[in-house]
């Protein structure tokens, strides 16, 4: 059995996210890293502005919404990911097989018909055009009965229609995509519209295909990783990994596997300063965290045991402080804590990496070092 040190196993999963050497388009960038999480939209534009050299916002608002390179719909865990679009025929019924960890209660869970009632609602809908969230609450309220809008679904200190969620499943049966904002409302389009009709693949082919995506971006790893990454549950992702063809290796002396033949860890070293955004995919799916957030960064740049609610300072590789940044107009103030003392070399590489991420979010930058005042996902 290969053993594997965690400096050589982050080494790969750096680069392979395009974070020690850029990647070559918005899309291969959002495959790499097996989707690019977009809840915070500005975060996940700095994401994939930080891996295709010269890219700003403007470039991955126009591989959105008019190129339509990229897909911004329900990805793992249920949140909202950019996916590449050429990937979505594999990407929706694997997800769709995805069990959920948790769940609504009852006589607040849909039914599983009540949930097919919806989508039917949903997708008659969006095949005529894009609708907003108040649209469509309209809309599947009239078609469906009172039982589907009823405010009884808790979300954000307050109730939402029952119906909405089932919007992660109608992403998953290829019903539902996000559109482009009108104003500050969100739309949600019809994939078949957007991108075309889908060809889905076959779930248990399409299953196979999630986790070699995973475990290209993120192996070595477990199924409890895997589960973590998901949302799901450990069993499903044991059975997934017994079914598959993969290779063990000991990860810092711990059973872990890639997928079979993959396991080459010859990446060159890692950049001496990168700035992450909020729920970088790179500081999201690796493990073992403790070896991502060694000592002090554990306690200053995760929320609990979570990762992603901090902006991370990475110093060769691992966490080592946080950052903010603020804008003003055509500027953008960057404060940065590191958890040491930078070296004049890392102040430099920080310097440069700072006008990179100016330059993503087509602002004039200003780094301030010293200290990160607001709390996490700020």
């Amino acid at each position: 059995m290969t053993a594997v040190g965690f400096a050589a196993a982050n080494a790969r999963r750096l680069a392979r996210h395009g974070l020690t050497a850029p990647l070559g388009s918005l899309a291969a960038a959002a495959a790499a890293v097996a989707g690019v999480h977009a809840q915070i939209m500005s975060a996940a534009e700095v994401s994939l502005g930080l891996r295709v050299s010269g890219v700003t916002r403007s470039d991955v608002a126009a591989a959105l919404w008019e190129e339509r390179s990229l897909v911004k719909t329900f990805g793992p865990r249920g949140t909202v990911h950019l996916l590449a679009a050429e990937d979505l025929a594999w990407w929706l019924p694997a997800l769709a097989a995805v069990p959920p960890a948790g769940g609504h209660p009852d006589g607040v869970r849909l039914t599983p018909e009540e949930t097919d009632a919806v989508v039917a609602a949903l997708d008659a809908t969006l095949r005529e055009g894009d609708r907003t969230t108040e649209e469509l609450d309209a809309h599947v309220g009239e078609a469906c009965g009172a039982w589907a809008a009823e405010e009884s679904m808790a979300a954000f200190g307050g109730f939402w229609p029952r119906w909405r969620q089932a919007l992660g499943v109608a992403a998953s049966r290829g019903v539902l995509c996000s559109g482009p904002n009108r104003g500050r409302r969100v739309t949600y389009a019809s994939p078949s519209r957007w991108v075309g009709e889908l060809a889905p693949v076959p779930a248990d082919e399409a299953e196979l295909r999630l986790l070699r995506a995973y475990l290209t971006a993120y192996g070595p790893a477990t199924p409890d990783h895997l589960a973590r990454w998901l949302a799901t549950t450990p069993a499903w992702t044991r059975a997934l990994f017994a079914r598959a063809e993969l290779d063990e290796v000991a990860l810092e002396g711990e059973p872990a596997w890639v997928w079979r033949g993959d396991d080459g860890f010859d990446a060159p070293e890692p950049p001496g300063v990168l700035l992450l955004p909020y729920f970088d995919a790179f500081q999201v799916g690796s493990r073992p965290r403790g070896l991502l957030f060694p000592g002090r960064a554990a306690e200053r740049a995760l929320a609990g045991s979570q990762a992603g609610n901090f902006p991370v300072l990475l110093l060769d590789g691992v966490v080592g402080g946080v950052w903010h940044q603020k804008r003003s107009g055509r500027r953008v103030t960057i404060t940065v804590e590191p958890l040491g003392r930078l070296s004049a070399a890392q102040r430099r590489a920080l310097d440069d990496e700072v006008k990179r991420v100016g330059t993503v979010v087509e602002a004039r930058p200003e780094l301030v070092v010293g200290p990160v005042t607001v709390g996490a996902h700020a």
